[in-house]
């Protein structure tokens, strides 16, 4: 899957993933190849996903993302802190 986490003033990550974590407005939730097409506010909290060097976390404040057709699309508020 192409993940893309994009904030109002830089592209954050823009790569292949096998797998992505988020801090949904209503609880978190993972997205896996092929997931259902979604669209989702995003609530302050611990962005996830796992590329080919492994895991990553990453702090958003709150936002929007859009899965379609193994494309996930993330428009966060700010990112407050990246980590490994």
């Amino acid at each position: 899957m192409q993940l893309e986490i994009i904030t109002p003033d830089a592209t954050v990550y823009q790569g292949e993933v096998e797998s992505a974590k988020f801090p949904g407005s209503n609880g978190s939730f993972q997205v896996l190849k092929d997931h259902a097409p979604l669209i989702s506010s995003l609530a302050k909290g611990e962005l996830s996903y796992k590329d080919a060097d492994g895991e990553h976390n990453i702090i958003v404040d709150g936002g929007t993302v859009e899965v379609l057709n193994n494309q996930i699309i993330v428009l966060a508020e700010s990112v407050i802190e990246e980590g490994q």
